[in-house]
């Protein structure tokens, strides 16, 4: 798909230069602001034929309006040109957690300092009655000092609104999706909290705990819950094991989740180490449920 092509002006203010990704429906670019003179992120969508993504296109821009977190970007502009909807985001320099795992695992004290921010995030998102529904790795960015920031509301759903999608539709990525989620029931906040954990944990380890065709994933931790090696440090363990736990009610909220990882050792940059891939894991130990 191609939306744009390079050095094009975009409502006259937005010269597109590169792309930087692209999903189903919308290409991402980095941009330059004629008339504020910086750079920027341009987030162009495709919605002919689709009218449930120009809902959500929507949705996005509302959500993101609604919310202002250091660890979320910031909305600069939106709107439609030429019958193509389009958002103008803060640009972060760098690449997706995903990119970064490539390299490797990160440690135990990066882990907590990202999974800190993260949580804090998800904790103002919260508050203000949105779920985000879609944390993985590749929507959490980091920019050059290694600072995370959650991306990607477009499956984001306020507390209580009408739905977007069918009541039983699985909306999600299947590696990170909540057990609630799986089954099709209604999702809160705790389903962030549980992908947040998956996300954590695949840091740690270097590996996707539940991998597979997307409905195997998803099915798989119904019947089992995430190993978690014993060679992690106590409070890791205490706090994966919770965050993952298979009824909703026993994870702790994101503002929970935040105070503990702070308290278990001060947040540091989640810097391009790289420790090497795990292949095999180590001797685990099921969460208690």
């Amino acid at each position: 798909m191609s939306l744009t092509t390079e050095n094009r002006v975009l409502a006259g203010r937005y010269r597109l230069d590169g792309k930087l990704g692209a999903g189903g429906t919308s290409e991402v670019h980095r941009g330059w602001d004629v008339l504020l003179r910086r750079f920027v992120a341009v987030k162009l969508f495709d919605f002919r034929g689709d009218p449930v993504g120009g809902r959500r296109f929507d949705n996005e821009i509302r959500t993101l309006a609604a919310l202002s977190h250091p660890g979320l970007l910031s909305v600069y502009d939106a709107g439609t040109c030429g019958g193509q909807s389009f958002v103008v985001l803060q640009l972060v320099e760098g690449v997706t957690l995903r990119d970064r795992l490539t390299q490797g695992t990160l440690s135990a004290t990066h882990v907590r300092a990202l999974g800190h921010r993260i949580a804090d995030t998800l904790a103002h998102v919260h508050e203000q009655g949105v779920v985000h529904r879609d944390v993985k790795p590749s929507n959490i960015l980091l920019d050059r000092t290694g600072a995370p920031y959650l991306a990607d509301f477009g499956l984001a759903r306020s507390l209580g609104s009408t739905r977007i999608t069918n009541a039983k539709q699985v909306v999600g990525t299947a590696a990170y999706l909540a057990p609630e989620q799986v089954r099709g029931e209604d999702v809160g906040p705790a389903a962030d909290v549980y992908a947040l954990g998956l996300v954590l944990l695949e840091c740690l380890t270097g590996y996707r705990e539940y991998q597979g065709k997307r409905i195997d994933a998803a099915v798989a931790r119904l019947h089992r819950p995430p190993e978690i090696p014993r060679t992690l440090p106590a409070d890791l363990i205490r706090l994966l094991s919770l965050m993952t736990s298979l009824p909703a009610r026993r994870r702790p909220t994101a503002a929970r989740c935040a105070e503990l990882l702070r308290a278990a050792g001060r947040p540091a940059p989640v810097r391009p180490e790289s420790r090497g891939h795990l292949r095999e894991r180590p001797g685990t130990v099921p969460p208690r449920r």
